[in-house]
């Protein structure tokens, strides 16, 4: 199988979404009000037998927008410290952070042959939320990702390896997983698409997705 072809396969295997990725450490659970303080997304490829895997990462600081909320016990919780004198100098804006996320994502969405990114996420729908919101505060026309639609491995993990928590589902899926490096974005998006990538191969290697794809083929002859 040639490169082509994989970029081809991938299109047809998500109904030409492009899955990626996507991680949020933030101040609160109030995606209106919180702020986003770390941002990460991981985008897939195909090799050639198939088999989806991580292609690149992209992690960024953010700065929280004027007037957010951050409260202590996200603080505590994430481990992040908003006066590291580090960070500071490499934070961004929510919006140069998103256009530095959004770039590569449409980049790699046209490359595989796709017509929109789908977001992945351990309980996507809370990062779907603060993602959506932070694209309308910061008034960004062309989001790469599908407005609503997203795959959660926190349910698909539950399904195939009956858990649900991002650190027993990635050692059952025989992923290691540094518990001292979790609530970090980079850290936490990178586990979370190694988590996808192997539910998703352990199905066609299973037969599920070819044995799908027959079916439908003998239902439309």
């Amino acid at each position: 199988m040639t490169e082509a072809n994989a970029h081809e396969l991938m299109a047809q295997r998500f109904r030409s979404f492009l899955p990626v990725v996507v991680d949020l450490e933030t101040g609160g659970f109030n995606a209106e009000r919180d702020a986003i303080l770390e941002i990460a997304a991981v985008t897939l490829t195909m090799d050639p037998q198939g088999n989806l895997m991580p292609d690149a990462t992209f992690a960024f600081h953010v700065e929280p927008f004027e007037g957010a909320n951050v409260d202590q016990a996200a603080l505590d919780f994430t481990g992040i410290d908003l006066n590291n004198p580090l960070r500071k100098r490499v934070s961004l804006s929510e919006a140069d952070a998103l256009g530095e996320i959004f770039r590569p994502v449409r980049k790699a969405t046209k490359s595989n042959n796709c017509t929109r990114a789908i977001l992945v996420g351990h309980n996507s729908a809370f990062d779907h939320g603060f993602l959506n919101a932070a694209v309308n505060r910061c008034g960004i026309k062309r989001n790469p990702f599908h407005p609503f639609s997203s795959f959660d491995t926190a349910t698909l993990s539950g399904l195939v390896y009956g858990q649900t928590v991002l650190a027993r589902a990635c050692r059952a899926a025989g992923i290691e997983f540094d518990n001292s490096s979790a609530h970090s974005a980079r850290y936490d998006t990178e586990r979370t698409a190694e988590l996808f990538c192997a539910i998703v191969n352990r199905f066609k290697d299973l037969g599920g997705w070819n044995l799908a794809q027959r079916e439908q083929g003998m239902e439309e002859s």
